[in-house]
């Protein structure tokens, strides 16, 4: 795991915030601490939307580097092509903030390292490619007590994109969807699931708040 303490502020953004959101918003998004589970089209896009609304503390994890077909849907630049996926994605997030206060772990998760990996988490976005892999992080993050916002079915173009909420769990998406060779995966519809996920963690935080 990678511990970045947070450099000497430049720009606060605090300042940027004050502009859109009361004082009792911006305190309770600069305090809240996400998780995220993966890096990749969903996770890193989530990671922007969040650090751009104000979100300070963020956990990410993912075993994965930059490579040539990420860059059609990920936060990601050509010249970050072979790098570790966390390490550039800190890199593009401290560019927007660089206050933010960054927990990462270069590691694949299971359950075990999910669950204490996210354990200080208030909430954490599941954005992991491999459909068994996704249903085991939940299930184990819900039993150890988390929010959860999930996301299923953002492949190809078109198809409507919806949100269920179930308790402590979300999944966002049109549910059906799997990647294929007729069904690519593009950068509309995967940031459009990152954006609903991002948002919906932005809705229970903030309505927490309230």
């Amino acid at each position: 795991m990678i511990r970045l303490p947070s450099p000497s502020p430049g720009l606060d953004w605090h300042d940027v915030m004050a502009c859109h959101l009361p004082p009792g918003h911006i305190a309770r998004l600069d305090s809240v601490r996400v998780g995220i589970a993966g890096a990749g089209g969903l996770g890193s896009n989530c990671a922007m939307l969040l650090v751009r609304s104000g979100v300070r503390h963020l956990y990410i994890a993912d075993h994965d580097v930059v490579s040539l077909s990420n860059l059609n849907r990920q936060f990601f630049f050509p010249d970050q092509l072979g790098q570790s996926k966390i390490a550039a994605l800190a890199e593009n997030l401290r560019a927007l903030n660089p206050s933010l206060d960054l927990t990462l772990l270069p590691e694949r998760l299971d359950e075990s390292s999910a669950v204490t990996f996210f354990s200080s988490c208030d909430i954490v976005a599941e954005a992991v490619d491999d459909a068994e892999t996704k249903q085991k992080l939940i299930h184990a993050l819900l039993e150890a007590g988390h929010v959860v916002v999930a996301a299923s079915g953002m492949a190809g173009w078109g198809n409507d994109m919806r949100r269920r909420i179930l308790g402590r769990l979300t999944v966002v998406g049109d549910f059906t969807s799997e990647v294929n060779r007729n069904a690519p995966p593009l950068a509309p519809r995967v940031m459009l699931a990152a954006a609903m996920q991002a948002d919906e963690i932005l809705r229970r935080i903030l309505d927490e708040e309230q």
